[in-house]
């Protein structure tokens, strides 16, 4: 019996050797969302930071007012994780920018968030904007920048200034469960933006906001997207693209298992036309859902939201986009749209089993300098 003692102790040594916990309270956080906690947090990030162990900080429930705050690296702990079991909470005061980020993660290799909410208290900016007010740049709740290895659970972000979660120039970064909530008018407050990243996963979530439930740009590579939801926003767009000469191109993006509700658009690629050396290539949108969607299916290479674009040819070469078992409803009779430049068509479009209709009626596809194919039973019938 005593022999069984010793190897219960000797195991659970070895499960707690190696790691460390911090709290935050120990720094001196008052929790009531009211009082500065940003430095209590930034002390309790470097104590985790600096730990030769991988190390937990949690974060017990409560309120925590925090401003403008970076979370550096690099770490000596080979993973951080961070338990949320409280509310984070940025200022109201729009001035209260730093360089366009409000919680910000950068140069970190190892690092975990489990749970919590992140509430950006965004309205007084969605209001100046409206207004066309001198508004400040704007802030963008949580921004991965320069990381490798990160995994976020259960997370909630609501009225995000500008971009709820920001995955910038980031590799090996797995999302599962997360959710998001803005008004469908707030404007610029993209769900899940990546940026130059790869190695993403994107799984489970929920996204309620007033621009794209997900937004990709120039650089990414290896992006999937499964069982998300989306709705209101804009959709799952690729771009806008075609901002520079030198841009590099998207790639490997696979979307599948997505249901969207009442959006602008559903699966969408833009870009500027202007001169430009990116690319889109090897896109698959496998399994969607449209219900009552504005623009299910659009590719867009004349994009000009605001006018006054350059008249230009496209640079941006679209290629190898495949869309199969698409279903659903479209709120305008043209659900199919490839909307391309003479100067770079795009190529290898293709269309499997895809069924969509109009007001319970047919629906139309439009095609200009689109090649590709279709199979199986398409509707509307294809224009390719």
């Amino acid at each position: 019996m005593e022999m069984k003692y010793i190897l219960l102790i000797i195991i659970s040594l070895l499960f707690t050797l190696g790691s460390a916990d911090i709290n935050v309270t120990q720094f001196g956080t008052k929790a009531d969302g009211k009082s500065d906690d940003s430095g209590a947090f930034t002390k309790a990030w470097k104590s985790a930071c600096n730990s030769d162990d991988s190390t937990t900080l949690y974060v017990p429930v409560g309120n925590y007012l925090l401003y403008p705050t970076i979370f550096g690296g690099p770490c000596k702990s080979p993973k951080i994780t961070i338990n949320l079991e409280g509310n984070l909470i940025a200022s109201t005061d729009i001035n209260k920018v730093d360089d366009g980020s409000w919680l910000r993660f950068e140069n970190i290799d190892g690092l975990e968030i489990n749970g919590g909410v992140l509430d950006g208290k965004g309205a007084p900016y969605w209001h100046c904007k409206e207004d066309d007010g001198d508004c400040p740049v704007g802030a963008r709740s949580l921004v991965i920048k320069n990381c490798k290895n990160v995994r976020m659970n259960n997370l909630t972000s609501m009225s995000s200034k500008k971009f709820h979660i920001a995955l910038d120039n980031s590799k090996g970064i797995n999302l599962h469960g997360i959710k998001i909530r803005a008004p469908g008018n707030s404007p610029n407050t993209d769900g899940i933006h990546v940026d130059g990243s790869s190695d993403v996963l994107i799984r489970d979530a929920s996204i309620q906001t007033g621009d794209d439930c997900i937004s990709i740009s120039p650089g990414t590579h290896d992006l999937h997207v499964e069982q998300v939801t989306c709705g209101p926003g804009h959709g799952i767009s690729i771009g806008s693209l075609a901002h520079s000469l030198d841009e590099p191109g998207v790639q490997n993006v696979t979307v599948k298992n997505v249901v969207f509700h009442g959006t602008t658009n559903g699966l969408r690629i833009k870009s500027f036309a202007r001169k430009s050396n990116g690319f889109v290539k090897n896109i698959v949108y496998d399994g969607v859902v449209m219900n009552n969607v504005e623009n299910p299916i659009i590719i867009d290479q004349k994009y000009c939201p605001h006018g006054h674009c350059p008249n230009q040819k496209s640079g941006i070469k679209i290629s190898d986009v495949m869309y199969k078992n698409i279903t659903g409803s479209s709120t305008t009779k043209v659900a199919i749209n490839f909307n391309c430049n003479a100067s770079n068509p795009c190529n290898n479009i293709e269309l499997q089993d895809v069924d969509l209709t109009y007001k319970g009626k047919k629906a139309q596809a439009s095609c200009t300098n689109a090649n590709g194919k279709a199979t199986g039973v398409v509707t509307p019938p294809s224009c390719l």
